[in-house]
């Protein structure tokens, strides 16, 4: 860290120009490969016109959002209007920021660090960006005067209280094991293989801390699930309640920066994931094999590497989970996640205030996690539910519940209620004179 302050300000501009366009590329090759991955699923062939292999369809996409129709309603608020949209841009590639993706390299005849800014507190301002971000998804929905927009714009701030809790203990763990709160102190804490004797035999592991903190490396996955707005999580636009939810009254370039931004999260998530579990831009052997490996411009592809990684985990449940219900997903964020956070940052605390040595403190600690997590995932999956038994009587709906009719009669409009309405008063008149007569 003491090596930023002596970085020139041209390539310090330089190193940000550099970070933004390579989120924007990986936002654009993000779109394309969940779209090839999940038509590979559903056996189709996916985008394959634009480019080769149609790797120019989300630039073509985009393109397309550029030149449409630019339309604010006439009951949204204006200046509040234009101003969500770029604050959830703002606050998404800011947080990338203080992602370590490389050592220090020789760049232009500077020594400088692959990252663009770091201090001692670093990974919080990722944390506090992506918590900020919300308040774009909030002012969107308010502003538009759409009661669809505004409930979804709600459930993206109950959704991040919810899921920034347990993301914010996970992360509390790797604080607690490691002893710092830099992100490049981080990586460089993983750096060292851990020793495991199982039955007798010594095997090395890389020191990631998805081996020693298996149970928070879990919270974390789901959690940036949950705070990306990603599926099965991506309640505050569910096309089938809020049409689009927050951003329903947005159109050109403005609905394009919200999609901007939740891809933007998705990377910065991912990269934070890979800092903190995965041994950020360290290779996936040990160094002493290749020492070469984690020198100069090579770690950057052990980096994105780890990285597209996570990027198929969201594309995969995506392709994978129906969306929850809105109030399964505030009971697993509140009642399951943030719990067995708690508890597990007992039981970490526990372990390193009883630990000796530090490699046998990192082999319990693994030891202790792997099982945690074993007990969690057989709690979960575990058969509780009770065998269906038909009900005495036959259910005139599906479980007390209002359903359509049998012959899917239609109810008519209020235009054609009018009609019917007067229809009946003209034969009814019409009954009358003819008695009178």
């Amino acid at each position: 860290m003491s090596t930023f302050p002596e970085i020139p300000f041209w390539l310090t501009a330089l190193k940000a120009l550099g970070t933004f366009v390579v989120l924007v590329v990986l936002v654009l090759f993000t779109i394309w490969f969940e779209r090839r991955v999940v038509a590979f699923m559903q056996v189709r062939p996916g985008p394959n016109r634009n480019g080769p292999f149609g790797l120019l369809q989300s630039l073509a996409d985009g393109l397309k959002l550029a030149f449409k129709e630019d339309i604010t309603p006439r009951t949204a608020d204006k200046w509040t209007f234009l101003l969500a949209p770029l604050i959830a841009v703002t606050c998404a590639f800011t947080a990338f920021a203080v992602i370590p993706m490389g050592p220090e390299v020789n760049m232009l005849g500077h020594a400088t660090p692959l990252q663009l800014t770091d201090f001692e507190v670093s990974v919080l301002l990722i944390l506090a960006t992506s918590a900020v971000g919300v308040y774009g998804l909030v002012l969107a929905g308010w502003s538009s005067g759409s009661a669809y927009s505004v409930l979804g714009s709600l459930r993206a701030a109950a959704q991040v209280i919810s899921y920034e809790i347990a993301l914010g203990l996970a992360v509390l763990t790797v604080f607690f094991q490691s002893q710092l709160t830099s992100m490049s102190a981080i990586v460089n804490s993983q750096s060292e293989p851990l020793q495991l004797n199982i039955f007798g035999a010594n095997v090395n592991l890389p020191g990631w801390y998805f081996l020693i903190l298996a149970p928070s490396f879990v919270i974390f996955l789901i959690s940036m699930v949950g705070e990306t707005n990603r599926a099965p999580f991506d309640l505050p636009e569910a096309e089938s309640e809020l049409v689009s939810g927050f951003a329903t009254e947005y159109s050109s370039l403005k609905y394009a920066s919200f999609f901007l931004a939740e891809y933007v999260n998705m990377v910065t998530m991912s990269a934070l994931a890979t800092t903190l579990f995965l041994g950020g831009w360290r290779p996936p052997f040990p160094e002493s094999w290749w020492p070469a490996a984690s020198e100069g411009y090579l770690p950057l592809v052990w980096f994105f590497g780890k990285v597209l990684l996570m990027l198929f985990v969201y594309v995969w449940l995506r392709g994978t989970l129906p969306r929850l219900r809105y109030d399964q997903f505030m009971r697993l964020g509140w009642k399951v996640l943030v719990p067995v956070s708690l508890v597990w940052l007992m039981a970490l605390a526990a372990i390193n205030i009883g630990g000796g040595a530090e490699q046998t403190q990192a082999t319990r600690v693994a030891f202790v996690g792997v099982a945690s997590l074993g007990v969690a995932l057989l709690i979960m999956f575990w058969p509780s539910r009770k065998p269906y038994t038909p009900p005495e009587e036959p259910d005139t709906g599906v479980g007390g519940y209002p359903v359509p009719p049998v012959d899917l009669a239609v109810p008519p409009t209020p235009r054609g209620m009018t009609e019917l309405r007067e229809k009946d008063s003209a034969e009814l008149e019409e009954s009358s004179d003819r008695k009178d007569n």
